[in-house]
């Protein structure tokens, strides 16, 4: 090894043994390698070390399937299912974030959102209606829609809900999954939307169009043309393979960066008009309540925010040592360009290395090295996105938005590691 990778010093770059993200940069490997630092879970071995024949050395394994399943020892890792008031199957369940690596959610994780249950949709059966103020209504089955130009993207979907017991006067119990799972990010496959509304002759007037769902809530919302021309996408598959049921099979509308709900599942109608519909789920919910008693109507845009998922609750740390602050950071106005990480209650903040690939309105995986001396500590994250946005301090969204505010929270997120390695969360 070259003398100039010998003997690196580690950095530590903000108060509470927090270390430069060199490390899990290009020159990660080298610092390693170069015992600039023990990551201290290996065994030292000898050349006469021997290792046990395991006993599924010892015979043939299974045999083959036609679709595959996890291994057995992770089918403790599940989604968090909730039920909410209202008809039978209304609810979501979250995604197990801090169980997750990478930026990618599978698809039997993603979090789910139901106003009436799950629909059993023949796609033989089914069809979409483009109509209103077009020049051509058009109805399509699905085949039909299998035939135009697809596209992959990879976005993040986020529940506006998500995260909203921040606004609790105490802080919440649970794992990060349980007060963040409402979030998840996927590639999905499909046919731009402004193709088949150009197709369908829109009219210039328009402003507005409404999409509608094939669920029994008729789940529907009002979506400014301009964001349906932009980057709509119908989306017909997920992560390679169709869509599942609980995420709007056969087809679902995505638009990326928007609030959850508005990704209308199981699409069925399109309608383009000159004004919002002012629909029930427009207007009785997913509106935010201010302090002086009015609302805020069509605030769609995730704003930007960020969580370390490990270690978080429920993840234990063995003991001082050298670990791995990780996390996910995502924003409704593009890409995240830094994620700091304080290690010291916010007093002092360093960079994280940022995963590749980092995209635009897309889940950015990122870590940082930290020292921790064994005794307590309060880390969190701020993630800044390329608008220049940088995610508020709880306190600081409280005072921006008040306390009747229900959707959208987005504040820093504080999880308090005590000295037996116990992690749970608190406010500052």
């Amino acid at each position: 090894m070259p003398e100039s990778k010998k003997n690196i010093p580690m950095e530590e770059v903000a108060g509470n043994g927090l270390l430069h993200r060199r490390v899990f940069l290009s020159q990660g490997a080298a610092l390693i390698s170069a015992g600039s630092f023990n990551l201290l879970t290996a065994r030292p071995a000898s050349a006469q070390t021997t290792v046990d024949i395991p006993p599924w050395m010892k015979v043939p394994g299974a045999g083959m399937s036609g679709y595959g399943s996890r291994a057995a020892h992770e089918d403790y890792i599940q989604r968090n299912p909730v039920s909410a008031l209202g008809t039978t199957g209304s609810g979501g369940s979250r995604t197990p974030l801090q169980s997750l690596e990478g930026m990618i959610t599978p698809s039997a994780l993603h979090f789910e959102r139901h106003h009436s249950g799950i629909p059993d949709i023949n796609p033989d059966d089914h069809r979409l209606l483009i109509h209103g103020m077009v020049d051509r209504p058009l109805i399509f089955t699905m085949d039909a829609l299998s035939r135009y130009p697809m596209v992959s993207r990879i976005h993040f979907i986020e529940c506006s809900g998500n995260s909203r017991v921040g606004f609790n006067i105490e802080p919440a119990l649970g794992s990060c999954g349980d007060l963040h799972g409402l979030v998840s990010c996927s590639e999905w496959t499909g046919v731009s939307l402004a193709i088949l509304l150009e197709e369908a002759g829109i009219d210039p007037r328009a402003q507005w169009v409404l999409a509608e769902g094939a669920d029994a809530a008729v789940m529907s919302r009002s979506v400014p043309v301009e964001k349906i021309m932009d980057d709509a996408l119908l989306a017909l598959y997920q992560n390679g393979e169709r869509l599942r049921p609980d995420n709007g099979y056969p087809i679902r509308l995505l638009l990326p960066g928007y609030e959850g709900n508005i990704s209308v599942k199981w699409l069925r109608r399109i309608k383009v008009t000159a004004e919002p519909t002012m629909t029930r789920d427009e207007t009785s919910k997913y509106t935010d309540l201010r302090q002086d008693g009015k609302s805020l109507i069509f605030t769609f845009p995730m704003e930007v925010k960020s969580v370390i998922t490990s270690p978080s609750p429920g993840l234990s740390m063995s003991g001082s040592g050298l670990y791995e602050i990780s996390g996910l950071a995502w924003s409704g106005s593009g890409k995240i360009i830094a994620v700091e990480v304080s290690a010291d209650g916010g007093r002092s903040w360093a960079r994280a290395a940022l995963s590749e690939p980092v995209l635009s309105k897309a889940m950015t995986r990122f870590r940082m090295a930290w020292r921790w001396n064994g005794g307590d500590a309060v880390i969190k994250s701020r993630a800044i996105d390329e608008s220049g946005a940088i995610q508020p301090s709880r306190d600081q969204l409280l005072e921006e938005k008040g306390t009747k505010f229900n959707y959208h929270y987005n504040g820093i997120q504080s999880w308090r590691v005590a000295s037996d390695g116990e992690v749970v969360n608190v406010y500052g």
